[in-house]
């Protein structure tokens, strides 16, 4: 028997004697190993057990964990209300911290970002004021996060930058991992692909080195979508199929479905149309189910571009008129940019020259806002559409009369 195996004995006969103190102390010690491992159900069951004795602020923070990773953030919320209502009332700052931290956390996954960074912020000034270096930089790299799903890369990178370096002071090999993974998907998104798989090739070893299965998922994950921003979708299907077989190994739903994305997308770009429109309806039908609003907002753009590409325009607008109230409702910029080009490109093929103008003029002013790499490629489409316009209009407006 292993101790893991032990503990576990000891915590099931204290829950079964109602001995709440060893119940607890052994409880959390097991859900601490069992989260590490990303053996999500297995915390969840012990933390339920746990709290069958009475609600504790460390245990339902544990159970919170253990439903958000597997694609339940808003059942994950729940627990951590109740978590930060309890330590609060004990005084127990650390776990007000971890509460905050994890609330954050999981409206981050719900696309609700500034909610998340209004739970980050005093939960990074607790860790300040307790002088936890290592619980600083992992709130630190959520903060990056929040702002890199706003559009705000420049806040993100320098969110980063400070997570990075105390990691590398205190030695946290997890935590390098980690926030290399992160650098590494701000510079996919930033258009610099060669420079995020140097960041991402530096964290995937680092993820195996410390068993984290979650970061090693996401991290092929996102050397996926560089590969294939380079062009290379075969190498890119090899990623997602990789990082998708970790995920549904751990349980990790909300990651499984931005998998499933990631391979519809890829075999879209291979001209792969109705293999791309299953995987991307797999992949909504997770995101719906978690509460992935973000996620369920991507899926339904990239749906939309399969119809565009299959000279449906109509269809492609259904969707895209979908996905932008998302995109808003959460604060997504970079996202609304994407989504709102698309329209732009389905007026186009139905001549809507007025609106497609309209939505390029948003983009454009969007990616002024965001620093967007794109932002003089899409101001000269727009300076072509307009033109195309006025020619239209000159030509209509000097079109003889047929008399009657």
């Amino acid at each position: 028997m292993t101790t893991l195996q032990r503990w576990t004995e000891i915590h099931r006969l204290a829950v079964l004697g109602q001995e709440t103190a060893i119940a607890r102390h052994v409880g959390d010690e097991v859900c601490e190993i069992l989260l590490s491992r990303c053996a999500f159900a297995a915390a969840e069951a012990v933390a339920t057990a746990t709290l069958t004795l009475g609600a504790n602020g460390g245990t339902l923070n544990h159970r919170g964990r253990a439903r958000a990773s597997t694609g339940r953030p808003r059942g994950a919320l729940d627990d951590y209300r109740e978590a930060l209502r309890l330590v609060r009332r004990a005084g127990d700052r650390v776990g007000e911290a971890r509460a905050l931290n994890n609330m954050g956390a999981a409206f981050s996954v719900l696309g609700e970002l500034r909610q998340a960074l209004d739970h980050y912020g005093p939960a990074l000034r607790i860790w300040r004021d307790l002088g936890e270096r290592a619980s600083e930089s992992t709130i630190l790299g959520n903060i990056g996060v929040a702002y890199q799903h706003l559009g705000d890369r420049k806040q993100a990178l320098h969110h980063y930058q400070q997570a990075l370096d105390i990691q590398q002071r205190i030695k946290d090999s997890g935590g390098v991992a980690g926030t290399l993974t992160n650098i590494g998907i701000l510079y996919s998104d930033l258009g610099h692909q060669q420079r995020a798989l140097d960041y991402l090739g530096q964290a995937l070893p680092l993820h195996k080195k410390v068993g984290n299965q979650v970061g090693e998922a996401a991290t092929v994950n996102s050397m996926g979508l560089a590969h294939g921003r380079l062009g290379d979708q075969h190498q890119a299907l090899a990623c997602y199929q990789l990082a998708l077989t970790v995920q549904r190994e751990i349980g990790d739903r909300a990651a499984e479905a931005t998998a499933l994305t990631n391979i519809g997308l890829a075999h879209s770009i291979l001209g792969r149309r109705q293999e791309a429109l299953d995987f991307y309806r797999q992949s909504l039908l997770l995101q719906r189910d978690v509460g992935d609003r973000a996620g369920e907002a991507t899926t339904l753009t990239n749906i939309g571009l399969v119809h565009e590409e299959m000279n449906r325009p109509r269809e492609a607008l259904d969707n895209y008129r979908q996905a932008l109230p998302i995109r808003e409702e959460v604060g997504d910029r970079a996202g609304e940019v994407v989504t709102r080009y698309n329209m732009a490109g389905s007026y186009l093929l139905l001549n809507d020259l007025d609106q497609a103008i309209s939505e390029l003029e948003r983009v454009v002013a969007l990616e002024k806002e965001i620093g967007d790499p794109d932002l003089a490629q899409d101001t000269a489409l727009l300076d072509s559409v307009r033109e195309a316009r006025g020619k239209a209009q000159r030509a209509a407006g000097s079109a003889p009369i047929v008399p009657g």
